[in-house]
């Protein structure tokens, strides 16, 4: 649970701004039922208080030609900290890893990559990340479609553990 206590106007413009972070503040604070101050002065807290990273649009690979998305399961060699602080700060650097989480198991990283072709991916993986210093071994599955992708928290699963906790 987060240190800083939301009550449950704060949960609701966060609930909000995650459904549709270009709405006015007027709308914002319509929505939520205070006045337009203060609606604003609650965001710039939760900003402040890091509880809002950013505002994104949500482009969409496909249109601007990024017909392929691939999953990278990445094994290193080793797991010392300092092998997998470089290895994150590499991903970090490559255009096409769009996504690098560290994993719990057999793998080390998984990697949501995005290209605009099979082509540019495997020069990608050949050239970049197999290359990489401390990879000993690269899975790639390639996305066939999507069914779901929500960014975000689910705030009904928030909101029922709040009441359950009160």
């Amino acid at each position: 649970m987060p240190t800083f206590k939301l009550d449950p106007i704060d949960r609701k413009i966060l609930a909000e701004l995650q459904a549709d972070g270009r709405m006015t503040n007027v709308e914002l604070s319509r929505r939520v039922g205070i006045s337009a101050p203060p609606c604003l002065r609650r965001v710039r807290t939760l900003e402040e208080q890091g509880f809002i990273r950013g505002y994104h649009a949500d482009i969409d690979a496909r249109e601007l030609g990024f017909e392929v998305q691939v999953f990278a399961m990445v094994g290193l060699s080793s797991q010392a900290e300092s092998d997998l602080s470089a290895f994150e700060n590499r991903a970090r650097s490559w255009p096409l890893v769009r996504e690098c989480h560290m994993l719990n198991g057999e793998i080390d990283f998984i990697l949501k990559c995005v290209a605009p072709d099979l082509t540019t991916f495997q020069n990608f993986l050949t050239q970049d990340l197999t290359a990489a210093p401390n990879v000993a071994s690269v899975k790639t599955s390639l996305v066939i479609r999507c069914a779901k992708d929500t960014p975000g928290v689910p705030f009904e699963v928030y909101e029922a553990r709040i009441s359950a906790d009160e």
